[in-house]
Order: C-alpha cells, then structure tokens, then sequence
C-alpha cells in the first residue's frame, strides 16, 4: 500500500530512541520530511543521522524538552523555517517514574503532567496554525493503562488517560479542518522503558528478569513483546492519507494484550 507520505513533514518528539526513534524512521521510510526532537543533543543528532543514513531521508534533529513551553516553540519555530507546514505531528514523551499513590509528591504530580499531559495540550496549540490550511494527522502515544490501568504506575495511569480524553475530543473540533486525531498505545512493546520497568518488578518481587518476561508475555495472546518497528508501522498508516476515515479512536497495539472491549 502506498501510503502517499512523500512530501508531507512529520514531527515526533521524544525520538531519540525507544517508540518515538522507530515512528521517525517509519515516517522517513515512506518518504515523510521528518523533524525529531529530544531533550539531548548528542543523543537526537545520532538518532537522526542513523535514520538518514538508512533511509536516505531528510532528517532534521532539534534539542527540547516536552516539559518546556519555551523548547516546545523552539521546535515548532525550526518546523516553520524549514517547511512552512506541517502535516503530521506525534506527540511522544517518556513515561513518568513508577510507584504507588503514597510514593508521590506535589512535585512528582506536577512533573508528570507537564511532561505527559501539558506536553500534548501545547504541542497542538502551537502546531496548528501549521496545519489548519492544509489538514493533517495528530497522533500522541499513550498507554494500554487507558483501558485497564498498570499496578504500580499511577502517574501513567492518569496522565495518559487524560492525552486520551484530549484527543478524542480534538478530533471533534479539528475535524472542520480535515485533521484526524488519534491515541495509540502500546503495551508491552521491547523498549528501554519496558525493559526497566521489568528490572523493577524482579527486584521488586525477588524474581530473575527472565522470570518476569515469561510471566508477562504469558498474558499476551500473541505470547512475545512487540517490536518498536510493529508499533511504528501502524502509527505511519494512521498519519499518512491512506487513513482518511479513522478519527477519535484509541488504538491498542498490544498482541491482543488487554481484554478490555
């Protein structure tokens, strides 16, 4: 399937490595003038000069911090010198520290909603007046925990059920404009992330890591973790114009993972 990316600019943020690296490089893939950014400079730059060798794309790396309304206009402002448009933007940052609702202060709560919440909310905002003209596809990465919250993770919890509540109601009144939105989320998908959660709940609960791999991929039905690239290659298909009718909807991309209906 052509997804007809050639030509169009993509923004993703939080793409040095993990599920934000493997989407810029999808987009880069199927043609897409992709602008990454994370928070370290060393970090962004080798990520994208590995996805421009690969590809032979054009790949911009910028330094920000999701967290930062100031980086976050940084970023936005290189999107508009470079481009003048935008027609795909994804909404990605890392996940906030685990623990249980005791664990956490004013601060912790603070942190976690401006990194995983605000950081959407602002994102959009400023790259609208870059979409509306033309139309586009926002997308931000959740989490399963949308749909049945994670043990362990309370900050994640609601903070991505809040993205999620955000977008459903973005793709209502951006609609006019011909932008589709959507929240796709992973579960148990073989990153950094996951990998660390994983040595927490070892040492947590007294058991080798590999113990804890088998027994979470003992509740996915498809019994393996995902591959960044799996995720990767849904995310390109609902930002290219081969999706012209999927909006508001909350994609699990989990290996049938979650029950919830």
């Amino acid at each position: 399937m052509d997804l007809r990316l050639a030509g169009k600019v993509a923004l993703v943020t939080a793409a040095s490595r993990g599920l934000g690296k493997a989407i810029a490089a999808e987009l880069s893939r199927e043609g897409a003038d992709v602008v990454m950014c994370s928070r370290n400079k060393d970090n962004i730059e080798r990520a994208a000069h590995d996805i421009a060798e690969e590809t032979g794309g054009r790949v911009i790396p910028v330094t920000g911090d999701v967290s930062r309304l100031d980086d976050i206009q940084s970023v936005v402002s290189r999107v508009q010198q470079a481009y003048g448009k935008l027609d795909v933007l994804v909404c990605n940052a890392g996940g906030p520290p685990g623990g249980p609702f005791e664990s956490f202060d004013d601060a912790a709560w603070q942190s976690a909603f401006e990194t995983n919440l605000l950081s959407v909310v602002r994102l959009v905002r400023e790259c609208l007046p870059l979409m509306k003209d033309n139309g586009g596809r926002i997308l931000a990465v959740a989490s399963s925990s949308v749909k049945v919250p994670i043990p362990g993770l309370i900050l994640s919890n609601v903070m991505r059920s809040g993205v999620a509540g955000l977008m459903k109601t973005l793709a209502n009144e951006l609609a006019p404009y011909d932008i589709l939105v959507n929240t796709v989320c992973p579960g148990r998908i073989a990153t950094d992330r996951v990998a660390e959660l994983d040595a927490a709940k070892a040492e947590q609960n007294g058991m080798s890591l590999e113990s804890v791999k088998r027994e979470m991929e003992g509740q996915i039905p498809l019994k393996r973790y995902g591959k960044p690239e799996e995720f990767a290659k849904v995310v390109a298909f609902l930002a290219s114009e081969a999706n012209s009718y999927m909006t508001g909807s909350t994609l699990m991309i989990d290996g049938g993972m979650v029950q919830a209906l």
